[in-house]
This record gives structure tokens, C-alpha cells and sequence, in this order.
């Protein structure tokens, strides 16, 4: 009896052992692209300024969130602008969250009404030109709902000078709805991306999959890299659009798959 209680005692003590020796999963290393106090790490490009131009104070900082302002624009005109993270990325998963507030800039048009987005893959800042509208990228298009009742789906695909695969098809349609449902008011909404270079993309929505494509290509409709034609996108910087309307982005947050 004694030998057995000794045995079992000492496979107790092995297993424990055993279970100690384990290596701890390692815990994703998410990273802060946004302090929350001020736009150090970002480089702003507004249509028809110089690079690092932050012409009318569009970006600012308030509350821990990038603001996206207008109230200093008499007519918008088509100051169509976005703000860079310093670093490029090709291999990620990058969250933030984002609602609209207040009104659209006097002169901004139509379309653009509760409209931005979170530019993916995109050229360097330094490339574009002084009056290029938006970078050759692929935009996570970020949509609020208007009219009760108007489907106005968010988190859906536009591709400014890049062709993608989805759904096994080679697509060329400049903007494609996600299967998102409308939001309205000014709540905050969840958004995740996950890149995997020019092999898979998928869009979240509040923690659901809504559009997912794959194989970027440079082309068609606002590509400036002409000389880049038909090239591979394996990846890119990230950048946060000013369209007309006014909006919030916080909790920027990125892990870093490479």
C-alpha cells in the first residue's frame, strides 16, 4: 500500500513538473499607432497642399480621438485629404473605431455625406502628387446611415488604382457593398482589418466578417503608378481619410504579423 501511495505520489510531482516546464502562449503584441495626445507619427497630404501641409487644421486631437474638423473650410472644394502613419506594414491586423458627427463641410458633394474610410497598402506620402485626390490604396470605405430605412452598409471595399480578386472573380468595380448592416446617429463602431499581403483581406464589422478579397493588383481609375501597372500589392502604410464629413477615429491599435 505504502509503495503504491509513493508511486502515485511521484507521478503527481512529474506531472507537475511536466506542467511548469510548459512555454506560456506568447500574448499578441498589439501596438498604439495614436498616443491620444498629439499627431507625432503622422504625416498629413491634403489635396492641392505640400506634404506635412495640415492646411485649415483638419487633423486635430481632442479626447484621445483623431478629429476630422471643417470648421475652419468656407467651401470644401475638393481638399480631399488623408493622414499617414509613419511605418509601412504588409502582414497585420489593425482595429480602431470611428463614428461621424456633426455636419458636412459646406461644398463637399453629395456622395461624400457620412462618408470616409481607413486607406489600406497605400503608396508612400513622399509619392504622391501635390494634386492627387487619394492614394493608389485599397479603402476600407466607412459609412453612416442617412435616411431611416436606406441601407447604407459600412466597412465595404473601394479600390483607388487597384483591381482585387473576390468572390473567385477578378473585379474591377471601383466600390463594392460589404454584408454590413446601417448604422445611424453618432455610436461608435468597431472596425477590424486583417492583411495578409496580396494573398487575403478581410473586413470586420463590431467582431463580424463582412467582405474578405485577395490578390491586389495597381490599375484602372485614380492609379498615378503608371508605371506600376498590373504590379503586385503586397503592402503598404495606412492612412485615415478627410472627405467632407466630420469624424472621429480612437483606439488605433495594431498587431503586427510579420
Amino acid at each position: 500500500m505504502l509503495r503504491i501511495k509513493s508511486q502515485y505520489l511521484f507521478t503527481i510531482f512529474i506531472l507537475l513538473v511536466l506542467f511548469s516546464c510548459q512555454k506560456a502562449e506568447p500574448k499578441e503584441q498589439w501596438i498604439s499607432l495614436f498616443n491620444g495626445k498629439n499627431l507625432d507619427g503622422w504625416h498629413v497630404k491634403i489635396n492641392g497642399f505640400e506634404l506635412g501641409d495640415n492646411a485649415f487644421n483638419t487633423f486635430r486631437v481632442r479626447d484621445n480621438s483623431i478629429v476630422v474638423n471643417y470648421d475652419n473650410y468656407s467651401n470644401f472644394k475638393d481638399y480631399y485629404g488623408h493622414i499617414f502613419y509613419k511605418d509601412s506594414f504588409s502582414n497585420y491586423r489593425l482595429k480602431f473605431q470611428y463614428r461621424f458627427i456633426g455636419s458636412q463641410a459646406p461644398g463637399g458633394q453629395a456622395w461624400a455625406t457620412k462618408n470616409s474610410g481607413v486607406m489600406l497598402h497605400c503608396q508612400s506620402p513622399q509619392s504622391m502628387g501635390i494634386n492627387q485626390s487619394f492614394p493608389v490604396s485599397l479603402e476600407t470605405q466607412l459609412l453612416g446611415g442617412i435616411d431611416e430605412g436606406v441601407e447604407r452598409p459600412t466597412a465595404n471595399l473601394c479600390t483607388p488604382g487597384i483591381h482585387v480578386t473576390l468572390n473567385n472573380k477578378f473585379e474591377t468595380t471601383h466600390c463594392i457593398n460589404s454584408s454590413s448592416k446601417t448604422f445611424y446617429d453618432e455610436q461608435w463602431i468597431d472596425i477590424e482589418v486583417e492583411v495578409y499581403n496580396d494573398s487575403l483581406i478581410k473586413h470586420f464589422v463590431n467582431g463580424k466578417e463582412v467582405i474578405a478579397y485577395s490578390n491586389p493588383v495597381i490599375g484602372g481609375e485614380y492609379n498615378t503608378l503608371l508605371d506600376k501597372e498590373g504590379d503586385k500589392v503586397k503592402g503598404g502604410f495606412i492612412s485615415f481619410q478627410s472627405e467632407s464629413h466630420p469624424i472621429e477615429f480612437k483606439n488605433i491599435l495594431l498587431l503586427n504579423l510579420d
